[in-house]
């Protein structure tokens, strides 16, 4: 079995491939056109397994991405039965057509363009209100689910800001108060508010390359396929009460950003409120959303959600999400989450000692960034943030240009390192041309 799958893989190629290599471009690798999973039984060929990793090997991602729960198991987001948002839509054909041009390029492309460019599966653009443009170019259908890979921290950091919001949840509080078993962890006298930043400084490496990263062995505890010699963590919970703190280091004076923290915080939010992630999810953001589709999390051998890449979607529902965060906690005329909340996730975070902290975090290109509440924060003249994800999955929320995106893909190279230069321009150049209608 191959190291790098295991439960949590929707991470593991995170960095280890980059755009330089040589792949097939967008349209040679449709999911229709290479025919995974069809027949029955597939062909050997065109069969693809978990266990062994396959499933997630490029090209195969793109067909896997909208079929995850059919590798893992999961646990459903449900929607409820109430009443669903609406969202007008009023397409802008001039949006396929704005050039902008990407980092250190000097050869600009048009929008509609970039999207292959960026193996996009799904895209949706909103302007006040309004869906001004969408598109399926990949095996995603308007109804589909998708993985959203990190675009869940944020769900769970906004999970986290509600409660805060509701005086449920102290963000000066130290960990061990919430939760005793991290007692002797490196954790252990962190805040609340250091694991929401991801400032904590614990021995924690997310290194894909390094095959002695604690990566390996947070992934190990997660997995569902892992030997039956394996000795370590039996699920996410017992690996976080073995992670130490570094020597002669400081919580709160770097950001580090490691998916254990966003764990960490879901498993605090559970001790607060008794429910899961997923219910929680369901409960204080899907169902007052009033989303069109169940969502679901993909769940580790003990069935805890994996909270900091798990959550699948649906894009429409994505794009009203966004929607509502734009507008301080309202869609439709209702109040969906606390303002409270949105503002300190669309605000918060801003300062000078933030920014500081975000500039050890090892984001170059990223100059003048935060990070607050699990969201990323780009502190432009706009005041955009955005939920990010590997592999190309994106929230871009710009409160001046009144516009929303919301971005499902399936790139080979993961890291966002690779697909920023061709996304964080794209999304400003629409921005710039929204803000004038």
């Amino acid at each position: 079995m191959k190291k790098s799958f295991l439960l949590f893989s929707v991470l593991a190629f995170a960095g280890t491939v980059g755009i330089a290599q040589n792949y097939p471009d967008a349209n040679q690798t449709l999911p229709e056109k290479m025919g995974w999973m069809q027949g029955f039984p597939p062909p050997q060929e065109k069969t693809l397994h978990a266990s062994d990793g396959s499933f997630f090997e490029f090209p195969a991602l793109r067909y896997s991405v909208n079929h995850i729960r059919e590798f893992f198991p999961t646990r459903n987001v449900s929607s409820g039965n109430g009443k669903k948002y609406t969202l007008k839509t009023k397409l802008d054909p001039e949006i396929g057509k704005i050039t902008f041009t990407p980092w250190d390029s000097d050869k600009p492309m048009t929008f509609e363009e970039s999207l292959d460019a960026n193996y996009t599966d799904g895209i949706i653009v909103m302007h006040k209100g309004k869906i001004v443009y969408e598109k399926y170019p990949a095996g995603l259908e308007p109804d589909g689910l998708h993985a959203a890979m990190s675009v869940s921290k944020s769900f769970t950091g906004t999970v986290a800001s509600i409660l805060v919001a509701q005086g449920k949840l102290d963000p000066s509080k130290k960990v061990a108060e919430y939760i005793p078993e991290l007692k002797d962890s490196g954790f252990a006298d962190a805040t609340v508010r250091q694991v929401m930043d991801m400032t904590t400084a614990i021995k924690y490496s997310e290194d894909y390359n390094d095959p002695n990263a604690e990566i390996w062995a947070y992934s190990a505890a997660g997995n569902v396929f892992r030997p039956a010699n394996y000795s370590g963590p039996k699920n996410y919970y017992e690996y976080l009460a073995t992670v130490k703190k570094l020597p002669d280091a400081e919580h709160g004076d770097a950001f580090g950003y490691r998916t254990v923290n966003t764990e960490l915080l879901a498993w605090i939010c559970s001790r607060v409120t008794g429910q899961g992630l997923a219910e929680m999810v369901s409960e204080m953001i899907w169902k007052p959303l009033g989303a069109h589709y169940d969502g679901y999390y993909q769940l580790d051998t003990s069935g805890i959600a994996f909270a900091g890449g798990g959550f699948d979607l649906n894009l429409r529902d994505m794009a009203a999400f966004g929607e509502m965060m734009r507008c301080n906690g309202k869609l439709n005329g209702k109040q969906v989450i606390p303002e409270a909340a949105v503002k300190d996730i669309a605000l918060g975070g801003a300062s000078s000692e933030y920014k500081a902290a975000f500039s050890k975090g090892g984001y170059p290109k990223l100059k003048g960034w935060s990070y607050h509440n699990m969201w990323w924060k780009t502190n432009n003249s706009h005041g955009a943030y955005m939920a990010r994800g590997v592999h190309g999955q994106a929230i871009y929320i710009d409160p001046a240009a009144e516009m929303v995106i919301a971005r499902f893909a399936s790139t080979y190279y993961a890291s966002n390192k690779y697909i920023d230069p061709l996304s964080i321009p794209a999304y400003e150049a629409v921005a710039e041309y929204l803000i004038k209608k």
